[in-house]
């Protein structure tokens, strides 16, 4: 079984352009996890509370266009 020590490691032995083409698709993949849990949580009602909450500070005019 990898490690992150394991992983860690290995990142820190990339040469220079590879390390830029795992940072691309570390991000790319980070994204894609925080969509999916973020998807999720609102599906679930997780994110019930902070929509109600925006939704009354819309109402009392405490928010801007952006």
């Amino acid at each position: 079984m990898t490690t992150v020590a394991d992983i860690s490691g290995a990142v820190k032995r990339l040469p220079e352009r590879e390390l830029a083409r795992f940072r691309k698709w570390f991000a790319d993949y980070d994204a894609a996890v925080w969509d999916r849990q973020l998807a999720a949580d609102a599906q679930t009602g997780k994110l019930d509370a902070l929509v109600r909450e925006a939704q009354r500070d819309h109402r009392a005019g405490r928010t801007k266009s952006l």
